[in-house]
């Protein structure tokens, strides 16, 4: 398949910058790209049972073409594969394949898999390089970029990682198209989240077009998804190469994230609540708290919410939660420091800041109003 519209971003992190390129094909030369990065022409793809069904012949394909050798490890599609033993099971299989330190993994799906290749990469033979390939809407304007990796234990969400940058990462849109409408909004959630942080403009924008996510045209959908995945991996290259490893900046890009892993872990990180929609939720109550604080208006606090429910997100009244739960879960949270979570506020659309003086109390308030039992 040709190229079409084909953009190409840079994160720039000194000898460790990458390039991160957008468009509808770029599958389809994942080989040609791959073929300027690697020592030797060798391999390991690691996908889940989703991707590799609808999506796995369209890489290889491609790395048939550059004469490059591969093996593909196949892993149960899921938020339960973030785990110690699957990780275990992965590095085991690359041992096996004795994969050598100058060798580089592929990481081809969506969050989970990003996450959990991305940190046996981190550790295996003490780090080797990894690509990134996302293949859902939320990894390609959000997870894939920046090097976060890392898997869920029984304590909470992402508490075991590491930062580990990826030396490309390919995102092609066409890849969403095999995507439930579900998924695709879900991950749209990941994307607004820039413009509720920093850029009122980019929101008025969306407002304007949402209609256009799920068009029935393909071009026209894939022309605002490339657009949307543009915007965001810009934005967070912006953050990221200020302050790779979350000592300040980078935290504004929680937005959402403390209440929201906090709604997953209750609910098991089920299918019940998908991560998107987990932070969608997280975002409108961090509004609602900014708003109960002083900090933000009520339009505000309207506004996002009326723009979740045009692009169809889940609504508040969908769930029941125990404030308290919610709030054991939250203090668990890797944000916490000198026994506060720090939280991201707002003072208006595009106008996120952080802020760790809140006391318990008002969040189980603002929880109570969002979460009736």
């Amino acid at each position: 398949m040709s190229l079409d519209n084909i953009h190409k971003l840079k994160l720039d992190l000194g000898d460790k910058a990458y390039d991160i390129i957008i468009g509808s094909g770029v599958l389809d030369h994942a080989g040609s790209y791959l073929k300027q990065l690697l020592k030797r022409p060798r391999t390991v793809i690691i996908t889940d049972e989703n991707v590799a069904s609808v999506q796995l012949p369209r890489l290889e394909a491609s790395l048939k073409v550059e004469n490059i050798e591969f093996e593909t490890l196949i892993l149960p599609a899921g938020e339960p594969t973030k785990s110690f033993s699957q990780l275990e099971y992965l590095l085991g299989k690359l041992l096996e394949m004795r994969l050598e330190r100058s060798d580089m993994i592929i990481a081809f799906g969506g969050g989970v898999i990003g996450d959990l290749a991305g940190f046996a990469a981190s550790i295996y033979l003490r780090g080797i390089d990894f690509i990134q390939i996302p293949t859902t809407l939320l990894a390609q304007v959000d997870s894939s970029v920046g090097g976060k990796t890392g898997i869920n234990s029984s304590w909470g969400k992402n508490l075991i990682g590491a930062f580990h940058q990826p030396r490309l990462v390919l995102c092609d849109v066409l890849c969403l198209e095999t995507l439930e409408p579900r998924h695709v909004i879900s991950g749209y959630a990941e994307a607004v989240k820039y413009a509720f942080i920093n850029d009122r403009e980019f929101f008025n924008d969306l407002d304007q077009n949402i209609g256009d996510l799920n068009h029935i045209d393909l071009k026209v959908r894939c022309a605002f998804r490339s657009k949307i995945i543009l915007k965001s991996c810009a934005a967070k290259a912006n953050i990221v190469s200020q302050d790779e490893k979350e000592k300040n900046l980078r935290a504004l890009l929680n937005l959402g994230h403390t209440f929201g892993h906090a709604l997953e872990a209750e609910l098991g990180y089920s299918d019940r609540l998908y991560h998107g929609e987990a932070v969608a939720l997280g975002t409108e109550i961090a509004f609602a708290l900014s708003q109960h604080l002083g900090f933000s208006s009520e339009k505000d606090s309207l506004l996002v919410k009326a723009h979740h429910q045009k692009a169809g997100l889940r609504s508040a009244n969908e769930f029941s939660f125990d404030a308290q739960k919610l709030i054991h879960h939250m203090q668990r949270d890797k944000k916490m420091s000198d026994g506060q979570i720090t939280f991201v506020l707002s003072r208006g659309i595009g106008k996120a800041f952080l802020y760790s003086g809140v006391d318990m109390s008002d969040i189980e308030t603002i929880l109570n109003r969002f979460f009736k039992i």
